[in-house]
């Protein structure tokens, strides 16, 4: 067992299974050089504040720079057998430089340095998963804009409703995602706050200047309450909703995404390099990626649940249970991360067949609701309109007839007289997407349009 930083007060020490149980050093080892970072901060700050000889201060910080290089090249390895990766650094600290690196804890506890490296490399960690949506949103767009015009069926119960375009479904997905980019904006903004200084939970008596070491670390300032500083996990329970929502909504898209992909639908040709075959079964391409996607988003949902139960039943300020805090966020993040990276290739990379999906559109009846709204712009009540239209439906059905523009005048005239020859040209699949060119449409100008909002929102 290595030394531990509280031997001091227990005679009897675990045994080798019990201390690897209660042991993070598995998991918060990728925070090595965040505490690095925050313990050259905290030891210039207590040789500014003569708390130690500003000499002493200066070794702390050159050997802890030192160790960082070291921990980057790999000539320092981390101890797995440590009990965490503070213990791991502040004794690799005491063993080089002796009772100059046992001064590095003065106004410091472990549960106020774990919440500062944990902060630390979610501020790290956060912006990379921004720059990830930011590239798959801008693929996206691409996509989109290519496809402003290519009309499709869109579906609600998973049957066909009335046409839209390709282009305006990829900007749904793109809605969704860019309000996942703001969220995780927002929890950024909201972790930027320093605990350290905050102690264990009530700070500390020394002298130590909390703003100073919040602003040499890049936080907007340092937290509220010291209390808050160590109990508040608030940040990670924000972040793994944002992770657990974007994952979700990737599931969805992913859902579309192999449906479209199948012999019955025939909307999408995935690359190979994107597919994967059968073990068995010669003949399959299987969209493997966009299941993959899809089955990980429980991963996040998981994460956010223990998270969620993780919090909800801790007496307020630091207890033991909180070690468990990071594996499930990192878990979220990584996964976030990947299956962006993932997604973003298959989707960048797929054929769409345009042909096929116009093909869709007729049959089905998805020009009913044009209809009835043709027959609202002559005056007609829209109920009585309603009503009217699926009349005609149902004559169609009763004639074997697959679209409205297969009855004549005549009998489209014994369901309500407002109806007239342009009837014809006004209920094709195109013309039922150019006519609905309000904000938020399928249109394909206003298509372009939302495709140039969320460019411009998020300088694309």
């Amino acid at each position: 067992m290595s030394k531990v930083l509280w031997a001091g007060r227990l005679e009897e020490k675990p045994e080798d299974e019990a201390f690897a149980f209660q042991a993070s050093i598995s998991v918060d080892r990728r925070l090595a050089l965040d505490d690095i970072r925050g313990s050259r901060a905290h030891a210039l700050m207590l040789g500014r504040q003569g708390i130690i000889p500003a000499e002493t201060a200066a070794a702390l910080d050159a050997e802890l720079e030192r160790m960082a290089a070291e921990l980057e090249s790999g000539a320092l390895e981390i101890d797995e057998t440590a009990e965490d990766i503070h213990s791991f650094i502040e004794g690799v600290l005491t063993e080089r430089l002796g009772d100059a690196g046992r001064t590095i804890h003065a106004g410091r506890s472990r549960n106020d340095q774990v919440a500062l490296d944990f902060r630390l490399c979610l501020k790290r960690r956060v912006p990379e998963i921004l720059a990830e949506l930011a590239e798959t949103l801008r693929v996206l767009l691409d996509r989109a804009e290519e496809h402003a015009a290519s009309v499709m069926p869109g579906y609600t119960h998973l049957q066909r409703a009335q046409p839209v375009t390709l282009g305006h479904h990829l900007v749904a997905w793109c809605a969704g995602l860019e309000r996942d980019y703001g969220r995780f904006e927002d929890a950024l903004s909201r972790l930027d706050e320093c605990p350290l200084g905050a102690g264990a939970l009530a700070g500390s008596t020394l002298p130590l200047d909390r703003e100073a070491v919040a602003r040499d670390l890049g936080f907007g300032g340092p937290t509220l309450n010291s209390m808050d500083s160590v109990a508040g996990r608030d940040f990670a329970l924000e972040l793994a909703s944002a992770c657990a929502i974007l994952m979700t909504h990737l599931s969805r898209f992913c859902e579309d995404i192999a449906i479209w992909a199948s012999e019955e639908f025939k909307f999408v040709d995935l690359a190979e390099k994107w597919s994967t075959g059968s073990s068995i079964m010669p003949q399959k391409k299987n969209p493997d990626f966009a299941e993959l996607i899809r089955g990980k988003a429980a991963r996040t949902a998981g994460s956010l649940t223990t998270l969620i139960t993780l919090l909800k039943g801790l007496p307020y300020a630091y207890n033991k249970d909180l070690q468990e805090d990071k594996e499930a966020l990192f878990d979220s993040l990584d996964t976030v991360r990947s299956c962006l990276r993932m997604f973003r290739g298959m989707t960048g990379s797929a054929v769409f067949n345009t042909p096929r999906m116009e093909a869709a559109c007729t049959g089905g009846f998805l020009e009913a609701t044009d209809a009835a709204e043709y027959l609202v712009r002559r005056g007609l009540p829209f109920r009585k309109a309603h009503e009217a239209a699926a009349l005609v439906v149902r004559d169609c059905a009763a004639a074997g007839q697959r679209t409205i523009a297969e009855r004549s005048l005549p009998e489209l005239k014994a369901r309500s007289n407002l109806f007239e020859a342009d009837i014809y040209t006004a209920l094709t699949p195109r013309a039922c997407v150019e006519a609905r060119n309000l904000p938020g449409g399928p249109a394909p100008q206003e298509v372009l349009r939302q495709i140039a909002a969320l460019r411009g929102k998020r300088g694309l």
